[in-house]
């Protein structure tokens, strides 16, 4: 693959969780969850982007994110559950972005806020027509994701070397 083929990152934030007794980690999806999911996958189908890995959170709520959005994809990409994405900082997305073999070409990462939000902040060094205006008028709220296209080797994914080209949410 020629670098000058641009890559694709989508920064996905899980569907809105609910609240019970349980550990953090174990939080399941809240009904309108359920519901914002498959739109959510649904506006990702829309992109046209066929994604070649998903790497999501281990979280019950972004398992189940991601379990309700893939179904709405015209192809299942190869998905591996990373225990580093939850409660990660945008530094530690960027040291997993890294580490992806130069043959994928496009990644969707299902995680957490702040860190989700902040790394789509963080890796856009420009933006398209009104992208970076509606995500931050909107903030990154569940269910959101952002789109971003970024030109090189992962190895090279550092603040301010993407364009962040698209960005979603629900009500959007």
């Amino acid at each position: 693959m020629s670098v000058a083929e641009p890559r694709r990152i989508v920064l996905f934030r899980h569907a809105k969780a609910d609240w019970p007794q349980v550990p953090d980690h174990e939080r399941p999806l809240a009904e309108r969850g359920r519901k914002d999911a498959p739109v959510a996958g649904r506006k990702l189908a829309d992109t046209g982007i066929t994604f070649d890995l998903a790497l999501c959170s281990t979280a019950v709520r972004t398992r189940e994110t991601w379990k309700l959005a893939v179904q709405e994809l015209s192809h299942r990409p190869r998905t591996v559950y990373e225990e580093r994405i939850y409660e990660a900082s945008p530094g530690e997305l960027i040291a997993v972005l890294n580490e992806l073999p130069d043959e994928v070409r496009s990644v969707i990462l299902i995680g957490h806020n702040p860190g989700v939000h902040g790394l789509a902040d963080i890796l856009a060094g420009s933006a398209e027509g009104d992208a970076r205006a509606r995500m931050n008028r909107r903030g990154f709220p569940a269910a959101a994701f952002a789109l971003l296209s970024y030109d090189g080797h992962w190895k090279g994914v550092e603040p301010g070397v993407a364009t962040l080209t698209d960005y979603w949410a629900p009500s959007e």
